[in-house]
């Protein structure tokens, strides 16, 4: 192979972990038809006005980093198969804190809320499998409302469920060693992620990767899942040592008519690293 080749190589896998890592992180029951972009665009017009700054602390099951951003589909997980074949899916956790928030009238600020699921076995089409959000009782119900929509603007996909779990106490830390959440003391669950730091001591960030449709981030924190749990419902799950991180998200409702009628967000990214398995 000649310098030029290997130069040119060496470039491709650099890009394609560079996007690797967005989160490996709605709708009803049975979702709708794919909605026209003039739809969408006309809906954010009509809803109220809307931004966020917050915080995400996520974990999911797939091994760091996030294979999703690159193949359209999770990790292959044969280690925890215990009856039939292997399968495909990536089941996350997110602990979100907002910094700054309003939705129409109502301040977000201090909410704090937890989202968990699993996004299927192939989501390259924009197709989810469930998701479920839980609040604090202290947040209002005009709060819980902007959130929801927040959170479906951000994820702008289609889930075969989408639900509100019970109120729970949530606790958020986020320190320069680890980041730290839990849902009702871990009991409902739980994520404790440790920073990655690389060889001059400094913490491992991977910037110029998009977090679904939000369009700034403060890049990537890699850390290392000590534990990511989800303990409620029938799909209860628990992963150690697999993916982590944690990023700043911003958006706001302007935002939402921007992305109407892009591809789905992994799906694009799965093309972007469609150059190394041509080498």
């Amino acid at each position: 192979m000649s310098s030029s080749a290997r130069f040119e190589f060496v470039g491709c896998i650099m890009f394609a972990w560079a996007m690797l890592l967005g989160g490996c992180a709605a709708s009803e029951a049975n979702p709708p038809k794919a909605t026209s972009p003039k739809a969408l665009a006309l809906a954010a017009e009509s809803s109220p006005k809307w931004n966020v700054t917050m915080d995400n602390i996520e974990g999911c099951s797939c091994p760091a980093f996030c294979q999703c951003y690159f193949t359209g589909a999770p990790a292959l997980h044969e280690e925890h198969a215990k009856e039939g074949p292997a399968m495909r899916y990536c089941r996350f956790s997110n602990g979100f804190r907002i910094t700054k928030g309003q939705y129409g009238d109502q301040k977000l600020d201090g909410v704090t809320f937890w989202m968990a699921g699993d996004l299927g076995s192939d989501f390259s089409k924009g197709q989810m499998d469930w998701a479920v959000l839980h609040f604090e009782p202290s947040a209002t119900p005009a709060q819980r409302a902007g959130v929801e929509a927040i959170v479906k603007a951000i994820f702008p996909v289609k889930w075969n469920s989408f639900t509100t779990g019970a109120d729970g106490k949530i606790e958020w830390s986020k320190t320069a060693d680890e980041a730290v959440a839990k849902l009702n003391g871990g009991k409902s669950g739980e994520i404790v992620l440790k920073q990655v730091k690389g060889e001059d001591g400094k913490p491992v960030m991977i910037k110029n990767v998009k977090f679904w449709a939000a369009p700034k981030n403060s890049g990537f924190l890699v850390m290392k899942n000590d534990i990511e749990a989800y303990r409620e419902g029938a799909k209860p799950f628990e992963f150690k040592g697999t993916n982590g991180f944690f990023t700043t998200i911003e958006m706001s409702s302007a935002d939402t008519a921007k992305a109407a009628g892009a591809p789905p967000v992994r799906e694009m990214l799965a093309r972007a690293g469609d150059c190394c398995a041509a080498q």
